[in-house]
């Protein structure tokens, strides 16, 4: 007599997939136990889709919810009024400082010498924060585009990152075409894919989405 009923089937596959899921939390939990140390690391967010500073940001955000000290320094967008900006200026300035640093993207200023010294200045801004060991994440948004550009050079930011930067503080730098000599050093690189975007639709960067 064939008992095979659907319940039957169903009390099976259950099993199994308990028996699944059990065996990879314990391959999972080996893996962890594994994993003992902390560190500040340096995290790179590039690639030529959206959402790299979104993501950067959410990390800034949850710094905040956990009530650790951090800072922004925004390399390009300064000319531009943002949400983040806004948001934690208005409500997060106390454990969050932001300096907002640039004036622009390189091809509305189209001045090569005032963009060198804009980047210039936010990077001095930048040591000076990510040297201050109470700040537990830095943001050093859309510098990948000033070193893009060499309006800062590259071995210097990499130097100062491997000699200077606190062992538990935590460096987040944003922007495509990230540089190789970056990449490297880094621990987390995320690299963002475009797939679609609606600006080749002829549709604007929007309040809330984009900024």
């Amino acid at each position: 007599m064939n008992d095979e009923t659907p319940e039957n089937e169903a009390a099976k596959d259950d099993a199994r997939h308990a028996e699944k899921m059990a065996k990879k939390k314990a391959a999972r939990d080996k893996i962890m136990a594994t994993k003992t140390d902390g560190k500040g690391l340096i995290i790179v967010h590039t690639g030529k889709g959206k959402g790299k500073s979104s993501a950067a940001f959410g990390m800034i955000f949850r710094h905040i919810a956990h009530g650790k000290p951090s800072a922004v320094v925004q390399f390009i967008k300064g000319a531009m009024w943002t949400g983040e900006r806004d948001l934690i200026e208005k409500h997060f300035s106390d454990i969050c400082q932001f300096h907002t640093m640039g004036e622009g993207f390189t091809w509305e200023t189209q001045d090569r010498a005032r963009d060198v010294a804009a980047a210039s200045a936010a990077w001095e801004k930048a040591k000076e924060l990510i040297r201050d060991e109470r700040n537990s994440m830095v943001l050093l948004d859309e510098i990948n585009i000033a070193l893009r550009y060499d309006y800062l050079d590259v071995s210097e930011v990499v130097a100062f990152l491997k000699a200077e930067k606190p062992h538990m503080t935590h460096v987040v730098l944003t922007g495509r075409n990230a540089k190789d000599e970056l990449i490297e050093i880094a621990d987390l690189v995320t690299e963002m894919e475009l797939i679609k975007h609606p600006f080749r639709s002829g549709i604007k960067g929007q309040a809330g989405v984009e900024f």
